[in-house]
């Protein structure tokens, strides 16, 4: 905030954006446009937080979009008993003027690898030298900045205010509104000053293609989508139907790419993926030994590896137990489809042959059996005919059997 002469943003709208949960590509979309729509509305924008904290590469995105907003923002991290941790401690910092409600926290923002893996020094420093910038910025407290990313300090409501990390306690929308009006502040290199008191407030919601990326925009989620996406379209290329299987799993293929569109994928791992894929699906369609099946496993665990940017990645229990179920599943399938192929072929009666039947109207020689909706005339080939019996030939309109004790063909 500063002091001096102003632009006076008088009888200014409000547009609240919700942020509740993890950090996320979409997250910072859905604020981008939020201050896409605030300009244009020539509104202040308030963005009430709860969240445990999110990738790095997303919240790096939302500092820089409140840092260069041509709107006011207002960070509130709300409502009480919310936090504003890790990723949420950038965002939250970086915005025009930043608030919480009381019994709120804001800090422990030390990098974590979402996967339990070491985090370096190198990444520490770093994150601690954008934490000070953003502070700067913003004037607020370097200290804590640093604090927070190096020692993981979390701080409450009252702390916050006290030391000027954030600038104001407010216990709702009503009292933040009235508690920032006349609040000067810099927005775009100009002194803005607030007119929010009693101002209308519009939600900016989700799109419903934001709340469907939301959902699925997980890199485990990601790859089980396009795993039953490939086993569904195996399954439809090894047992051709009406087409249900093949079109659930294109579906579902096309929801597992959707889902990586907006994560922090490399190039590498997608075509990694694509290519274990196009080996699991290949190996249904040229049936040989299980080499491309083997392939497909070897390129999906190494894409699982590669895959995503921003310490992501695909968690062990899911990448293998996938990758061998794939493997599996193709090559049992290239194996059905082989036989089925190699199989000679079995048409009209001859189809009869070998089929188990029940003997009815029997005399000992001869009787009468229903197959395939039909009664047939049926002799004995041994001259001794009983009630179970297998078809040995077909003899014009008759059946010709022979008696299996009792013993039906499974």
């Amino acid at each position: 905030m500063t002091g001096g002469s102003a632009r006076s943003a008088t009888n200014s709208p409000v547009l609240l954006a919700e942020v509740d949960g993890p950090i996320t590509p979409v997250v910072a979309e859905y604020l981008a446009d939020a201050v896409d729509e605030a300009e244009t509305r020539s509104a202040v924008l308030v963005v009430s937080i709860d969240t445990p904290g999110g990738l790095d590469v997303s919240m790096r995105e939302i500092v820089q979009t409140f840092l260069n907003s041509p709107v006011p923002v207002v960070a509130y991290v709300s409502p009480e008993g919310s936090r504003a941790a890790s990723a949420g401690t950038f965002i939250t910092m970086a915005a025009h003027v930043a608030t919480m409600a009381p019994a709120t926290s804001i800090g422990a923002a030390t990098p974590v690898d979402l996967q339990g893996g070491e985090i370096t020094d190198k990444v520490i420093n770093d994150a601690a030298a954008f934490a000070v910038s953003v502070a700067e910025r913003r004037d607020r407290d370097v200290e804590f900045a640093e604090a927070s990313v190096r020692d993981g300090t979390s701080i409450t409501a009252r702390e916050a205010t006290e030391t000027d990390v954030v600038d104001l306690m407010a216990t709702d929308l009503d009292d933040l509104l009235a508690a920032i009006d006349g609040l000067t502040v810099e927005v775009d290199g100009v002194d803005t000053t607030l007119s929010t008191a009693g101002a209308t407030v519009e939600r900016f919601e989700l799109s419903i293609l934001h709340r469907i990326l939301g959902r699925i925009a997980d890199p485990n989620l990601a790859i089980l989508l396009l795993s039953i996406g490939t086993l569904a379209i195996i399954y439809e290329a090894a047992n051709p139907g009406l087409g249900f299987a093949g079109i659930a799993g294109a579906i579902a293929v096309i929801l597992g790419f959707f889902a990586l569109s907006v994560l922090p994928v490399t190039t590498a791992g997608v075509v990694l993926l694509i290519l274990a894929v196009a080996l699991f699906i290949g190996e249904v369609f040229v049936p040989g030994v299980g080499v491309m099946a083997a392939g497909g496993v070897i390129a999906l665990l190494l894409s699982g590896l590669f895959l995503f940017e921003d310490t992501l990645s695909v968690s062990a229990p899911v990448l293998w137990p996938t990758a061998l179920v794939l493997g599996f599943g193709a090559a049992y399938a290239s194996r059905a489809v082989f036989k089925s192929r190699f199989a000679p072929p079995s048409t009209g009666l001859d189809a009869m042959l070998g089929r188990s039947v029940t003997v009815e109207s029997n005399d000992g020689v001869h009787g009468t059996a229903f197959v395939d909706g039909t009664w047939w005339s049926v002799r004995a080939e041994d001259g001794v005919l009983e009630e179970e019996a297998r078809i040995v030939a077909v003899d014009g309109l008759e059946l010709v059997v022979q008696s299996t004790g009792g013993e039906h063909e499974s």
